[in-house]
């Protein structure tokens, strides 16, 4: 259904709450209240007010409720007014027919205006609840709401409205007044109606009546009218209800009850000081840890004697590996094992350089495990002396070359891949057994790094009787691992580029040839292995240096995207599925992700990551995705990756240019350069028409048919504003399809086309992307067709759209290349919810949850306010983007975005799809849960 402006319809989840509502306080049957709400949606609202208070006449105490947003508490208070015989109506809006409102601190609601200003009952819960320990209703009297300002005692305006209302010298607080209310924002302006009503105003929307039957004009912002009546802010239904103490909300709520306490809670929000509490939950969540390794906690019992067996004599076992009784010696070893006492380095190098020579039996293998796996738990490096660290740094090394840890892991771990790459020959064939012990091998390396993570994670843990301090961070092995000292500045190192290449070679083997032989899992240990590195990492250089610690993030993951080019998507997609470092999945996902689109030809704009990126963008490209062709190669080289970098601009042509096989005459001199006001040469061609220039730019990899000016104009804007109608088309034929919601100032490519006249250009784009457009609202809220006055040219342009929907239907229903959209799906569906996880303001909270509180007061203010008078002078980004995210959620909960959604992604069976849907609406419906109440 196409919504117009003016449109009174709205969605079907709330017409189906508000009728649930009306009929279980009815206790009619759902066919009769069917009927009443079809009178309503008409628009014979009268008819459908009196039926309604027919049903609400035998009671006397009719409830709504607000701002109660604990579902248990709500539960007692409605039970509470059942078993009283009462009615409660539920719903977001006022309704006439209540004759109490219920309040737990004053609110700027429309519900508690409304009530207020029809002269209704206003009382806090605890007139319920003592009514109901009562046995019958109480007198409201001392249970009613009274408002305190800072400046002056106790008032009570409510009480004051009520009383003329029932003393029936005034029928409504606005009674006389005829509004001419001219809010732009349709949901803003329903919303103001119904309060004005509430108070027996007349409202009047555009046209308006003859000049001298309005007293006010109400506007949003304030606008001048000639020979008109005088314009107010739409802040002048507070003052009048209130006084001019209250215009800004700035007052508290007196619960005057004998026996109650004062409560006060603050209306207006003080956006300076909600930038400060949403950048200290930033600050909070990126430093808090986000591998939980609880079972290092049981590492030697603090509790037990360090000199068990400090005298124990090794000698014999020393004798045993001389004479080749390597076995004997290695159970010597195991019954030695104790806290604070090592084995002899060299007998366990010894036994491990047996082990590698393949001629030692799987037992042997397993014990000699088993041995380094006690010595951890007994001697855990990160809780005892350096000569403990250094004692693990000595033996966990190959006994031939002695070239250190990570030479040592690359050995094993290219074994196990039957690589060629090792620090001195090893037995070949392989043999399993060997293999196995070489993986496992990885596995207990992988545990003494995850237990130096847990120390540095959780410090305060500090065994008691500790004799030697523990060693700093600074120290640790995987520091010395993995960055020299010249490398700790840097995330991927060297040892860090060679364990992501090792991590694609094992992603292969173990995802991607699923039934050719027994897995080692060695793909999900290197992953776990690498999430202990980059958490590690992150960790050290979170507090010094916040934008070094992002930079790193995004080289590894660039790193990454690179490397593995040629991997299958299903692959990649297993990969990001077991990545358990959020922070490292949230990146490498949405790496991953880009490169898939520059492959297909779909160039993602190059913004940082974002809600409103990823429902906008990249549901775009995953539409793109399903009509790959089957059994297609996707694109690789160097071309693509530099589409897949945020920190290298698409738009940067002269790169591009050298990267690929076109005749160097046949790329248009000026491509890479920018005029003063930032336009390309594609900008300046769409302006004049230039469309073999347009042609020829659109022809080169990696094209970013979305570059934006100094002002925010795309190349698209450009042709629609000066009717270049021959680039429009060449711009439409172009793969990825320009976007056409970039906004500047309100205006889009269509409304720009119409506001110079271009009804060809209008109806080209309307053939291309359908009626999605046409629902566009420019800054002052008006759709293409209210710029449009002659009714042929309405005509044609909703003919334009027609065609324009059925040619989308026809097209995009077809998945071409199901594998493909199912891995793109699964990326964007763990990329959506890592992005949740980690920066995300609304996660899966209690109410009651100081996150879930900030997050509400933060869409309360995008409610109240434009985004830019909220962040107006807030200097920290990574706050700005919280809230653009809460204003995406907002645009979710008001049915935009999902209508976007390509029908091959709503209508795709597949398994990943499916659940990406899921996550789409449950974010729908959280911010649908949020705004509820307002």
């Amino acid at each position: 259904m196409r919504r117009v402006r003016g449109d009174p319809r709205v969605c079907p989840s709330v017409v189906l709450e508000r009728t649930q509502s009306v009929s279980k306080l009815c206790s009619c049957s759902w066919t009769t209240v069917s009927g009443v709400w079809r009178l309503y949606e008409r628009g014979r609202t009268q008819r459908y007010k009196s039926v309604l208070s027919e049903r609400m006449e035998s009671s006397t105490h009719v409830f709504q409720i607000s701002g109660i947003k604990t579902l248990d508490k709500k539960r007692v208070l409605v039970q509470g007014i059942q078993q009283l015989g009462g009615k409660y109506i539920g719903g977001s809006v006022y309704q006439h027919a209540s004759t109490h409102l219920i309040i737990p601190q004053v609110l700027s609601s429309e519900k508690f205006l409304a009530a207020c200003a029809a002269g209704k009952w206003v009382v806090t819960p605890d007139y319920v609840l003592d009514s109901v320990r009562n046995g019958s209703w109480l007198e409201e009297g001392l249970y009613e709401v009274a408002i305190s300002t800072v400046a002056s005692s106790a008032f009570y305006p409510v009480r004051q409205w009520r009383e003329k209302v029932a003393s029936g010298r005034l029928t409504g607080a606005f009674q006389g007044w005829r509004v001419l209310l001219m809010v732009q924002e349709p949901t803003r302006r329903a919303m103001f109606k119904r309060l004005l009503i509430a108070g027996k105003a007349e409202v009047f929307n555009s046209p308006p009546p003859s000049p001298t039957s309005i007293t006010h004009v109400m506007a949003k912002p304030i606008i001048e009218i000639s020979n008109s009546a005088p314009c107010y802010p739409v802040s002048h239904i507070v003052q009048h209800l209130f006084g001019s103490n209250c215009v800004d909300m700035n007052f508290n709520v007196t619960d005057h009850h004998p026996t109650k306490k004062k409560k006060t809670c603050s209306l207006d929000l003080d956006l300076s000081n909600l930038e400060k509490e949403l950048r200290d939950y930033v600050v909070k969540k990126e430093a808090q840890p986000r591998l939980c390794l609880l079972e290092f906690l049981g590492y030697r019992d603090p509790h037990r004697s360090l000199s068990q067996a400090t005298e124990t004599d090794f000698s014999n076992i020393g004798s045993m590996i001389e004479c080749g009784l390597f076995a004997e010696a290695l159970d010597s070893i195991r019954s030695a094992v104790l806290p604070g006492l090592l084995p002899p380095g060299p007998y366990l190098t010894s036994l491990l350089e047996y082990a590698q020579q393949g001629d030692a039996t799987s037992v042997f293998l397993r014990n000699f495990l088993q041995v380094m796996n006690n010595l951890l738990f007994t001697n855990p490096p990160w809780l005892g002396p350096s000569t403990v660290k250094k004692y693990f740094t000595r033996v966990l090394q190959c006994p031939q070359c002695k070239t250190g840890l990570w030479p040592f892991l690359q050995t094993a771990i290219s074994y196990c891949l039957s690589g060629d790459v090792t620090c001195h020959p090893l037995p070949a064939p392989a043999p399993p057994p060997l293999i196995r012990f070489y993986s496992d091998l990885v596995a207990f390396v992988l545990r003494l790094f995850q237990g130096e993570l847990h120390y540095v994670t959780s410090g305060d843990f500090v065994p008691q009787g500790e004799a030697v301090p523990p060693a700093s961070a600074s120290g640790s092995l995987l520091y010395g691992t993995f960055w020299t000292v010249w490398e700790r500045s840097t995330l991927l190192s060297q040892a860090v580029k060679q364990l992501t290449q090792l991590l694609v070679q094992a992603a292969i083997e173990d995802y991607g040839k699923m039934d050719e032989k027994q897995k080692l899992h060695l793909a999900d240990t290197l992953l776990d292995l690498l999430s202990v590195l980059v958490e590690f990492w992150c960790l050290q250089h979170f507090k010094l240096n916040q934008n070094l610690v992002k930079k790193g993030l995004n080289d590894l993951a660039e790193h990454f995207a690179l490397i593995s080019q040629d991997v299958s998507p299903e692959v990649l997609a297993e990969v990001i599925i077991r990545v358990s470092s959020t922070r490292l999945k949230l990146v490498m996902a949405d790496a991953i992700f880009r490169n898939l689109c520059c492959r297909t030809g779909f160039t993602v704009r190059d913004e940082p990551i974002s809600l409103k990126k990823m429902v906008l963008s990249y549901l775009s490209a995953l539409g793109t995705l399903a009509r790959s062709p089957s059994g297609a190669r996707l694109g690789t080289g160097r071309t693509s990756h530099s589409c897949t970098s945020q920190e290298t601009d698409c738009r940067t042509q002269s790169s591009l240019v050298n990267e690929t096989s076109l005749e160097k005459e046949n790329i248009p001199r000026g491509l890479s350069r920018v005029n003063a006001a930032g336009e390309t040469l594609l900008h300046r061609a769409c302006k004049r028409n230039q469309v073999e220039t347009v042609l020829q730019i659109l022809a080169l990899p990696g094209t970013d048919v979305n570059v934006k000016d100094h002002a925010g104009w795309t190349p698209l804007h450009e042709a629609c504003n000066h009717g270049s109608a021959a680039c429009v088309e060449a711009l439409l034929r172009h793969r990825p399809a320009p976007v056409f919601d970039n906004q500047v100032a309100g205006i889009s490519p269509l409304h720009d086309a119409l506001l110079n006249g271009h009804m060809d250009i209008a109806k080209m784009l309307l053939e291309h992307a359908g009626s999605v457009l046409i629902q566009q609202t420019d800054g002052d809220g008006r759709t293409a067709l209210d710029l449009v006055s002659d009714t042929s040219q309405r005509e044609e342009l909703l003919h334009s759209a027609q065609v324009g929907d059925s040619a989308l239907t026809n097209k995009v229903t077809e998945v071409l290349n199901l594998p493909l959209m199912e891995a793109g799906s699964c990326l964007l569906a763990h990329l959506i919810f890592s992005y949740q996880q980690e920066r995300g303001l609304l996660g899966h909270t209690r109410p009651s949850d100081k996150a879930h509180s900030l997050g509400y007061r933060l869409v309360r203010a995008l409610e109240t306010h434009s985004f830019q008078k909220v962040t107006l002078g807030w200097m920290d980004q990574r706050v700005v983007r919280l809230a653009e995210d809460a204003e995406t959620l907002l645009e979710l909960s008001r049915g935009r975005f999902l209508g976007q959604v390509s029908p091959a992604i709503k209508e795709c069976k597949g398994q990943n799809t499916r659940f990406l849907m899921e996550i789409l609406e449950d974010l729908k419906s959280r911010a649908e849960a949020l705004v509820a109440d307002f």
